[in-house]
């Protein structure tokens, strides 16, 4: 990491913030979790961000930056959050980068968390130029993706919101964007919850329930889950062709919830594959990695992307 020194890693998502002071060998030195105050703003946010790195801290480390794995569209260059729903009220437009680094007095490197996730899949990559397809299917559906072993961020940022192309399966259907058609629509955890509830007329409830039915053989349920699976597998496979990655890696809890989604998404994605790719798989995230993917990502950020320092215009690297 920066100067071989031990960074902060911190994972910003809607419900908690987790930070961890990371080693330059990756090793995690020490840890701690508070929940996000989604609903007070994002000052609030960013305070609570410092408060979780001095928690951090104060265990006993020292750290040289701080790399922020966050919620939302993130732009690294100018460490602004271009776009986000409004899962963390105001959001959009915070100046995530100069907010917490004015807080902390320390170098903050940012993007988003889905990204910063897949940056630590690139180590397990064949070599330094080999290239990534990312998808993590949660409450949303987010990714990235890596050409010659460097993750896109795009312009403002929007680089690989997979969720944000448009699906077949998903037509007339509302995202969270605010546009119609988009695949996080029908293959995030709510988007299964919501068509099983469109087919049997009954309110929409968690994802894990309608994983339940299937598994007792309720039919609606089975072809809520394989319809969501069939369309982010689709949409795979159609990236697959267009870029020719040398790995595709499937995270998030949606795929967790059993064989039946894994399957059908393993077998639309093979569908669409040209015959150059047929032996391309799909591939879980790292097990070493589990669910430390985006504080260990967030402190890589701190290498990778740029450094916005204390002064809150000024930028390194």
């Amino acid at each position: 990491m920066t100067g071989f020194q031990p960074v902060i890693g911190l994972d910003l998502g809607g419900t908690k913030i987790d930070a961890a002071l990371v080693a330059a060998d990756g090793t995690i030195l020490a840890r701690h979790r508070v929940p996000t105050p989604a609903g007070e703003g994002s000052a609030a946010v960013l305070d609570a961000m410092a408060s979780t790195v001095s928690a951090v801290l104060g265990q006993g480390g020292t750290a040289t930056a701080i790399g922020v794995a966050a919620a939302g569209v993130i732009d690294p260059v100018t460490g602004m959050v271009t776009s986000a729903t409004d899962t963390i009220r105001g959001w959009a437009g915070t100046a995530l980068a100069a907010g917490l680094a004015a807080r902390t007095g320390l170098p903050v490197a940012c993007d988003n968390d889905v990204r910063a996730a897949a940056a630590t899949e690139l180590t397990r990559a064949e070599g330094p130029d080999a290239s990534l397809l990312y998808l993590a299917v949660g409450t949303g559906v987010g990714g990235a993706v890596a050409v010659a072993g460097r993750v896109l961020t795009g312009a403002a940022g929007i680089a690989g919101h997979l969720g944000h192309l448009p699906s077949p399966e998903a037509a007339g259907l509302p995202c969270t964007c605010g546009a119609t058609g988009h695949l996080e629509g029908i293959a995030a955890g709510p988007g299964i919850a919501a068509q099983y509830a469109r087919v049997t007329g009954t309110v929409p409830g968690p994802l894990q329930r309608v994983a339940a039915r299937a598994e007792l053989g309720d039919a609606h349920a089975i072809a809520a889950i394989t319809l969501g699976a069939r369309a982010a597998g689709r949409v795979l496979g159609g990236l697959a062709n267009a870029f020719g990655p040398h790995r595709v890696v499937v995270a998030g809890g949606v795929p967790r919830i059993g064989a039946l989604y894994r399957n059908a998404l393993r077998d639309a994605f093979a569908t669409e594959l040209m015959s150059p790719l047929r032996e391309l798989r799909l591939t879980p995230t790292a097990p070493r990695v589990g669910h430390d993917a985006a504080v260990l990502g967030a402190a890589t950020l701190t290498r990778t992307v740029p450094l916005h320092t204390p002064s809150t215009t000024g930028v390194s690297r």
